[in-house]
């Protein structure tokens, strides 16, 4: 496992934010109840580095200069660390919860991220109805819902030939399997599972991912 000292080289620009994020979600994350207290501990590699290595070039994932949609945010988990991670793309936060939005806008701007990422208060379900909603071109969600309820919030906020990063547990396999039907009907293709940051987080961060079909 990879320690703050010895981050990946391509990740090492953002270290110092990282841990800056990291010492905001072990006080103010903890005191307004967006992670638990026994979670403080274990911050770095089970959140942090779990949703970081998600964004490595090297995993393909993230296209460059992309614009991302991170699907019930709560604590910022990945959208923020994303943005951290990766100075050329933007991020759009999306959260129902106002305790939780507030403490998105405010980790925003403490973070200094305010040109690049946004917070949207809104069901992830009624995004895609707004009016002014530009699709993106990754959408991402982590521990949100099982993988079939989760396809109707997030594939329709996508642009045509956009993807989905979803970032779950060890049984991702058999809830791709599960929701297949669903994932085909709603346009996904090239479905499968990917794991990143072997090597660099124990156990690697466990990815179902597709790619929204282009009309033909």
């Amino acid at each position: 496992m990879v320690s703050r000292e010895t981050l990946p080289r391509w990740l090492e620009p953002a270290g110092a934010d990282l841990l800056r994020f990291e010492a905001l979600l072990a006080d103010t994350g903890v005191t307004r109840g967006l992670i638990g207290p026994r979670e403080v501990d274990r911050l770095w590699e089970r959140h942090l580095l779990n949703c970081a290595v998600v964004a490595d070039p090297a995993c393909g994932l993230i296209p460059p200069s992309c614009r991302v949609a991170d699907v019930g945010s709560g604590a910022g988990l990945p959208g923020l660390v994303w943005a951290l991670a990766r100075s050329d793309i933007s991020v759009v936060l999306v959260e129902p919860l106002l305790r939780r939005a507030t403490f998105l806008l405010e980790a925003v701007e403490e973070l200094g991220l305010m040109e690049r990422v946004s917070v949207m208060r809104a069901r992830a379900e009624d995004v895609a109805r707004g009016s002014d909603w530009v699709p993106v071109d990754v959408v991402t969600a982590r521990a949100v819902a099982p993988l079939d309820r989760l396809l109707g919030w997030t594939v329709p906020i996508l642009t045509p030939g956009g993807r989905l990063v979803a970032l779950k547990g060890a049984s991702a396999e058999d809830e791709l399997a599960s929701a297949m039907g669903v994932a085909v009907s709603a346009g996904l293709t090239d479905l499968h599972v990917v794991r990143c940051g072997v090597g660099v987080v124990d156990p690697a961060t466990t990815v179902i991912t597709g790619t929204l079909r282009t009309a033909q």
